[in-house]
C-alpha cells in the first residue's frame, strides 16, 4: 500500500517561481504573485515547466518535495528503493521491532502452483517459528534477524524531490524491473500526476516518450508499457 504523506505546497509555482528568478529583474515576492493569479497564473506556471523539461534544465524541479509511505513490502523491494540515492529514509528497524507475527509476501509465480506456495509457506513459517524460538531464548533481535527471509514485510517512510521521482519512474516504471517495485513506481505515480500534472506529464521509462532504452533487452512491448502510463500524457 502506498500513501502520499505530504508534499510541497503549490508545487508547480514553486518550481516555476524557482526558474523565473534565475531571468528575471523582479522580486521573488512579484514572480510568486504573478503565477499564483488564478488559473492564468498557474497556466503560465505549467507552460514554463514544460518549456523546462523539454530543455532539460531540470535542477529547479528539485525545489518540490513528496513524503510518501509504503506498508506491506518485501524486504526484497525495500532493497531496491534504498538504492536510489537522491532521497530520505526512515524504515521500520528489524533491530528494535520484534517480528513475532509472520509477515511476509508471496509472490504470484509461487501462489498460483498449489505444491509451490504449500512449501513456500511452511518454509517461511518454519524461519519465523525458530526466529521467535531465539528471541525467547535471550538471543537479541539484531542477531535473531538474520534468519529473516527477504520476503518478510516492511514498512518504510520516505522523501524524494521531483526531479529525482521522474528518474525512478523512468527506471522502475519500465516492464523489466522486478514487479514488487514496479508496482510501487505506479502507484505513487498516480498519487503525484494530478497534483502537479506539468512536472510528471509523459513520465515513465523511456518508451512512454520515444523508444525503448533498454536495447536487446527490451520487453518487446512498448505500446502496452505506454497504455499503462497513458495518464501522464503522450503530448510531452
Amino acid at each position: 500500500m502506498v500513501k502520499l504523506i505530504n508534499y510541497t505546497s503549490k508545487p508547480e509555482i514553486t518550481i516555476a517561481t524557482a526558474a523565473r528568478l534565475c531571468y528575471s529583474t523582479y522580486g521573488i515576492d512579484k514572480i510568486e504573485a504573478d503565477f499564483n493569479d488564478g488559473e492564468k497564473g498557474l497556466e503560465q506556471a505549467r507552460k514554463l515547466i514544460k518549456r523546462i523539461r523539454q530543455s532539460g534544465h531540470e535542477s529547479v524541479l528539485e525545489h518540490s518535495n513528496f513524503t510518501f509511505g509504503v506498508e506491506k513490502l518485501s524486504r526484497s523491494a525495500s532493497h531496491q528503493l534504498v538504492r536510489h540515492r537522491i532521497a530520505s529514509y526512515s524504515q521500520r528497524s528489524q533491530r528494535y521491532v520484534k517480528e513475532y507475527k509472520p509477515k511476509y509476501l508471496i509472490p504470484d509465480s509461487i501462489a498460483c502452483n498449489p505444491e509451490f506456495l504449500e512449501k513456500y509457506k511452511k518454509i517461511t513459517e518454519d524461519i519465523f517459528s525458530l526466529y521467535g524460538y531465539f528471541i525467547e531464548k535471550g538471543v537479541p533481535a539484531e542477531d535473531a534477524r538474520y534468519l529473516l527471509p527477504n520476503a518478510t514485510e516492511t514498512q518504510i517512510i520516505f522523501t524524494m524531490n521531483a526531479r529525482e521521482l521522474l528518474h525512478f519512474f523512468k527506471l522502475r516504471g519500465c516492464n523489466r524491473a522486478q514487479w514488487e517495485i514496479r508496482s510501487v513506481a505506479r502507484e505513487m505515480f498516480k498519487l503525484v500526476y494530478p497534483i502537479a500534472p506539468s512536472v510528471f506529464r509523459g513520465a515513465g521509462p523511456s518508451c512512454v516518450r520515444g523508444n525503448c532504452s533498454e536495447g536487446e533487452f527490451s520487453c518487446g512491448s512498448p505500446s502496452d508499457v505506454r497504455k499503462s502510463w497513458l495518464k501522464g500524457g503522450l503530448d510531452f
